[in-house]
């Protein structure tokens, strides 16, 4: 079976925290029962016994558990694996008029039959022992009703919530000057309602969301974990990697769930009725955000929050020994930076966006590689393009300058 790609491995772990049920085994069943879009579009279910394997190892190592490593057990021998199994019953579930079937010797069979599996694979016996422990037989659907609990994290930067709202519209940059709806990306840290930040962008794409989480961890840390919903720019490849990058958990509402981030929608209705309904200069972008922060900053934070009892900013200076700041580092800015992979040819050069490169100071022909660099400035040459190499920053890497590597023979060389 094809691995799973460590975005998808997140997104199953940051389903467990907000799964329905009142103990971790019945949340880890309740996301069971979920199935899972990876980069690609390809839907994968997971079994209990499978989860519980990455949510052990994730409360253990944290983070680096999810990462792809190469197995331990490539080349070897291995018994069928419960995700095969799994696959197997969905093939040839057609087959059975009621679900579940009651004659799991009858399911066996056509899968056997059907030639998912295969007798030297797995006994009759060990079928029927792992398809009831891992629970591979669901009905379709869980009648029960949904439950919903008021909740709210103990730390600050333990959980930020995030969310996109459609504001008034601005003059674009274009040359037409047309209007257009601006769009307010903001975080809101769970345990103290602080706005960490927010701000109008003109676009609502990624590398806005990015744009806006790079300055709200600039400004109050980096968080533990943050929780959006499933629209495109939250559920991207991109804005996954660079949570894994920081060590953030990325988490998910339920589909069409959109009352789970209760705190961040309380939030922008406060901006509609307070904010938006002033008398605003809208002749810019930048106009609107310097109105906007001066109004998160000298009205919301200076209000005494009716939940908390006091300000939030007063609530979150309480911990202030808590906040994780990114340590000082070249790096820094291209933990936000797109990444593209590219293998190097023989003369350990690379193309990108029509340009060709030079890889820096090593010598890495015919491997792959990953490039960052900042989308805004993807066809700039004189913009950074970092090269890694195996997660090891290398460096820069410059345009390929064929006159200026071009050099007479030196005395003695043939």
């Amino acid at each position: 079976m094809k691995r799973v790609s460590p975005y998808v491995k997140m997104m199953v772990l940051g389903a467990i925290e907000y799964a329905e049920g009142d103990t971790i085994t019945a949340r880890i069943h309740a996301v069971a029962r979920r199935s899972f879009e990876d980069e690609n579009g390809h839907r994968f279910r997971f079994t209990p016994r499978t989860i519980q394997t990455w949510y052990s190892n994730y409360k253990k190592h944290g983070l680096d558990a999810i990462r792809s490593r190469p197995r331990s057990d490539t080349g070897k021998p291995r018994k069928v694996e419960p995700e095969a199994i799994h696959a197997a019953i969905q093939a040839v579930r057609s087959q059975f008029r009621d679900w579940p079937p009651t004659n799991r010797t009858a399911l066996y069979r056509a899968c056997i039959e059907a030639g998912h599996l295969h007798r030297e694979q797995i006994a009759p016996n060990t079928f029927r022992r792992l398809v009831a422990e891992l629970e591979l037989l669901q009905p379709d659907t869980d009648e029960r009703p949904k439950r919903r609990l008021a909740f709210a994290k103990a730390h600050i930067n333990e959980l930020w919530q995030a969310d996109t709202m459609v504001g008034p519209h601005v003059p674009t940059d274009g040359p037409d000057s047309s209007k257009r709806p601006a769009r307010l990306i903001a975080f809101l840290d769970d345990a103290s309602r602080l706005c960490v930040h927010g701000a109008f962008h003109g676009r609502d794409d990624t590398p806005a969301l990015i744009a806006a989480f790079r300055t709200a961890i600039y400004k109050r840390g980096v968080p533990e974990a943050v929780y959006v919903d499933n629209g495109s720019n939250y559920a991207s490849a991109e804005f996954s990697q660079v949570c894994t990058r920081l060590d953030v958990l990325l988490c998910h509402t339920p589909v069409r769930d959109g009352a789970a981030k209760g705190k961040i929608e309380r939030f922008f209705r406060t901006v509609r009725a307070d904010f938006l309904t002033r008398q605003l200069n809208l002749a810019s972008l930048e106009a609107l955000n310097r109105q906007f922060a001066e109004w998160v900053e000298t009205q919301y934070h200076q209000r005494v929050h009716s939940t908390l009892g006091m300000r939030p900013l007063d609530r979150f200076g309480l911990e202030r020994d808590r906040i994780r700041y990114l340590a000082p580092n070249q790096g820094n800015d291209e933990t936000f930076y797109y990444s593209a992979t590219r293998t190097v040819d023989r003369a350990n050069t690379f193309r990108l966006h029509g340009i060709r490169y030079e890889v820096p100071h090593t010598d890495l022909r015919e491997r792959k590689i990953e490039i960052r660099y900042d989308r805004a400035h993807a066809k700039n040459p004189g913009k950074p393009k970092v090269v890694y190499h195996k997660d090891q920053r290398i460096g820069s890497a410059t345009p390929l300058d064929l006159q200026g590597n071009d050099r007479p023979p030196s005395r003695g060389e043939p």
